[in-house]
């Protein structure tokens, strides 16, 4: 063990590190995108407890359970992509479990699957509020807003609601997907390095 200042090794000037060991790039960026993909997954999990909160009264309702203090907050009725977009917290498990054993087979099914479960139906409400928020945003500031043809609830429109939920929801499914896909290249270099040696 060297210390600091002391007796240096004969033939060296202390420069010679380069020839030392590295890790390797690809396990760098598997590493850290790895640990970023791990935020995002909890971040769709607590996105997900907000639309499960926003479902609430319909799934009591079809249970036939009644919570008075649900009701009276008048939830509107949910649309059938409010329930897909729940299905993508299961792509959440699976791309958790292609980290952990650096599956790429299921990695890319986890990509594919918050394409369809997480993208899409979040596409689908920004193009089914567009007009609702259009028209509340195209309004005059002395527009009375029950006069007008956007669905309200508790005074405010309801699409922008959605909005908020969709910029969110596209972000944590955008970064998801992105760390997720430099995980697939990462591994699959890993792969063309072990061929060649």
């Amino acid at each position: 063990m060297a210390s600091r200042g002391g007796p240096m090794i004969t033939g060296t000037d202390g420069t010679d590190f380069q020839h030392r060991q590295r890790v390797a790039a690809q396990y760098q960026i598997s590493a850290v995108n790895k640990s970023r993909l791990k935020y995002c997954i909890f971040f769709h999990s607590l996105l997900f407890f907000v639309m499960l909160a926003k479902l609430s009264s319909d799934i009591l309702d079809r249970l036939d359970i009644f919570v008075l203090e649900i009701e009276e907050l008048q939830i509107p009725e949910p649309l059938w992509w409010e329930y897909i977009w729940c299905l993508s917290i299961f792509m959440s498990f699976i791309g958790l479990s292609a980290a952990r054993g650096n599956r790429i087979r299921d990695m890319q099914k986890y990509v594919i699957g918050i394409g369809v479960t997480g993208f899409l139906p979040l596409l689908y409400c920004l193009i089914y509020y567009s007009s609702d928020v259009y028209e509340y945003l195209s309004a005059d500031e002395d527009t009375d807003l029950e006069e007008t043809d956007i669905f309200l609830w508790r005074g405010m429109p309801y699409g922008l609601f959605w909005y908020a939920f969709i910029l969110v929801g596209f972000q944590i499914h955008g970064f998801s997907l992105f760390f997720a896909w430099n995980l697939v290249k990462a591994w699959k270099a890993r792969g063309v390095t072990r061929k060649m040696q």
